[in-house]
């Protein structure tokens, strides 16, 4: 990541540090591109739904009555109606419904957010973002708060509380924002993301969900 050390004079947005997470320098680590990658490995495979599937020979509504006799028809020698090669037959060595779960240890996941937390913070791309939501969703106004920081045309990761419904509904329909609740981070929401924000007010928040993986 491209560092920017543009200083923001506006008082909607706040880089944050580490002093402001309690965290300390020598604690940085860095992970290999291994451990990254066998990750989002496992966050890919569990995601799939694993519902797709097709009928073999054994499973399609055919009898399995041989079609016409062997010889002395002057067609094709046919053993089945089931047959692959025939219309609507099975299939042969199709996909099958299953479900595959790949697991990760617990310490080599809290050493990738970790690595990926000190690199936002070292470009400087963790801010807190000085919003209070209103009564009711404005799309308009979240539009125009990062406009106002120049983060419109970010890829930004914003994490919100899972009630914090109007903050939800102002953000949803921003196609640069995507957001994650504070206790469903992975690898692959986070470093798809240019940089990650979360409001003043869940500041809190936001520590207790670094904290769980240190």
């Amino acid at each position: 990541m491209t560092q920017n050390k543009r200083e923001v004079p506006n008082t909607e947005m706040n880089i944050i540090s580490v002093v402001d997470l309690g965290l300390k320098e020598e604690s940085k680590i860095e992970v290999s591109p291994t451990a990254f990658a066998q990750y989002i490995r496992v966050l890919l495979q569990n995601w799939r739904q694993g519902t797709v599937g097709c009928k073999d020979r054994s499973e399609v509504a055919f009898a399995n009555r041989k079609p016409w006799k062997q010889k002395g028809t002057g067609r094709a020698r046919a053993g089945s109606a089931r047959s692959p090669l025939w219309r609507k037959g099975g299939v042969t060595f199709g996909p099958q419904k299953r479900v595959r779960t790949l697991k990760i240890s617990k310490n080599t996941k809290n050493n990738v957010l970790q690595s990926l937390l000190w690199n936002y913070l070292d470009s400087r791309n963790l801010v807190s973002l000085n919003w209070a939501p209103k009564d009711k969703p404005k799309t308009a106004e979240a539009f125009k708060l990062l406009k106002n920081l120049n983060l419109h045309e970010k890829k930004l990761v914003l994490f919100v509380n899972r009630d914090d419904y109007i903050t939800h509904a102002s953000f949803a329909n921003l196609s640069n924002v995507s957001m994650l609740l504070f206790d469903q981070p992975n690898a692959y929401d986070l470093s798809d993301g240019q940089c990650w924000a979360f409001l003043d007010k869940d500041l809190d928040s936001f520590k207790g969900m670094v904290n769980s993986w240190l």
